[in-house]
């Protein structure tokens, strides 16, 4: 069944953050950043977690990048972390971690290939976004190793790589894309973002809904700039450290993504995304 993307009152009742909770019930999500020169991405997408109500928000980062990241993050905090073996201690050691981004800006090399590996084999709620795709295009076991609880969100040309045949002549009418990325999903396991004018979001289980923002009311053409797609990953990100399914928090994150940039309007940056999030909610009255 394929369904469109408006938030409904349950939806928005799953964004409400109950005044009595500890900031860990709301979710500590753990955002893996690239290294020296490369933590922007990161750091946009740990910013889209924190601010869509996420408890606490973790950005891991290389020894040598540490002073680079802590010269410009506040709220954000800082772990070190340079390898899988480093990664798979600090998983092990807290379990208070709920949710995982990887990819923005991460690398490509064989290090980075075994920190992904760590992330999924953790088998926590994690996004897999940018260089983790690339990366899954390029490991077939990496791949295989992929489970319900992660969301890939890729672009067209990702999702070209990662899934080869769905993206033969692939346009944007709605029902095609929604039938590709519902093969898609079956064919990971895991929940499938392909994002565009017509961003279509799909499960394993069966669950498509489309967000078609081609109507002149709907426009987000201020999107297409750099680093919109990492704020997307970190929003999602959020929502699954706050324990919201894959689908949903992929289906949620998409619509309030699209709403950040509708409210900010001409000139948006990716900087600027994160920041709409307040008025977003006051705008479709989450308490």
């Amino acid at each position: 069944m394929v369904m469109d993307m408006e938030l409904n009152d349950a939806d928005l009742a799953r964004l409400r953050k109950d005044s009595g909770a500890h900031k860990y019930d709301h979710g500590h999500a753990l955002v893996l950043a690239g290294g020296v020169g490369h933590g922007g991405a990161a750091r946009l997408a740990a910013r889209g977690a924190l601010r869509v109500g996420t408890g606490a928000v973790t950005l891991a980062v290389a020894p040598d990048a540490m002073a680079e990241n802590a010269a410009q993050l506040t709220a954000i905090m800082l772990r070190t972390c340079g390898d899988a073996a480093t990664l798979a201690n600090l998983l092990d050691a807290d379990e208070r971690l709920s949710a995982l981004c990887v990819g923005p800006g991460f690398g490509l090399d064989a290090g980075a290939l075994q920190m992904v590996q760590v992330v999924v084999d953790a088998g926590r709620p994690a996004v897999l976004d940018a260089d983790a795709l690339t990366l899954l295009s390029r490991h077939r076991g990496l791949f295989d190793s992929l489970h319900g609880g992660c969301v890939l969100t890729p672009h067209a040309g990702e999702f070209a790589r990662v899934f080869g045949d769905l993206a033969d002549d692939l346009t944007d009418d709605p029902v095609l894309r929604a039938d590709r990325v519902a093969a898609a999903a079956r064919r990971s396991g895991c929940a499938v973002v392909l994002k565009g004018a017509v961003t279509v979001v799909a499960d394993a289980n069966g669950q498509v809904a489309v967000n078609d923002t081609r109507g002149p009311a709907e426009a987000v053409p201020w999107l297409a700039t750099a680093g919109s797609g990492d704020v997307l990953a970190g929003i999602v990100t959020g929502l699954l450290a706050r324990g919201l399914p894959p689908f949903d928090a992929a289906r949620i994150g998409v619509v309030l993504h699209a709403a950040c940039a509708r409210r900010f309007g001409p000139g948006l940056i990716a900087e600027d995304l994160a920041d709409q999030l307040p008025g977003v909610f006051q705008d479709m009255g989450v308490p």
